[in-house]
């Protein structure tokens, strides 16, 4: 999930506890909301940052449902699990050898939701915990 820091950061969600994902005005991205599963994990994006890249970790802790006042759009809650001790900026997670096929790293795309392999998942939370080598290609 991707979030501009000055609208809604991870540490906004580390204060809150737990939030409802709503306001997604995109179908590709509700339909992404929508498959998301109570207990999924989220990697929390801040864009449009210095640096941009993943700020932490969230979990789904209700599944999609419509948004109150247009039910053509749906809303998810979400919980803090944990913020990374440092960003993990974009342009590593381009260059980072198994995150080639990530949605967000690949040219012109803007979701605010996008969905994550597990693969690449874990390899990003290895990168924050200091565990894998960043490897150009």
């Amino acid at each position: 999930m991707k979030s501009e820091p000055s609208a809604y950061s991870i540490d906004d969600l580390k204060r809150d506890g737990t939030t409802s994902w709503d306001g997604v005005r995109n179908f590709q991205a509700r339909n992404f909301l929508r498959e998301m599963r109570a207990g999924d994990k989220v990697l929390f994006y801040a864009s449009s940052a210095e640096p941009s890249g993943v700020t932490g970790i969230a979990e789904v802790s209700r599944e999609a449902r419509p948004e109150p006042k247009d039910a053509t759009w749906s809303m998810v809650d979400i919980r803090f699990v944990e913020k990374f001790p440092q960003i993990i900026p974009l342009e590593t997670l381009k260059s980072t050898r198994g995150l080639e096929s990530m949605v967000v790293v690949k040219k012109g795309t803007r979701l605010s939701v996008q969905p994550v392999e597990k693969n690449e998942f874990d390899t990003v939370v290895k990168l924050a915990r200091g565990k894998t080598r960043n490897s150009s290609r």
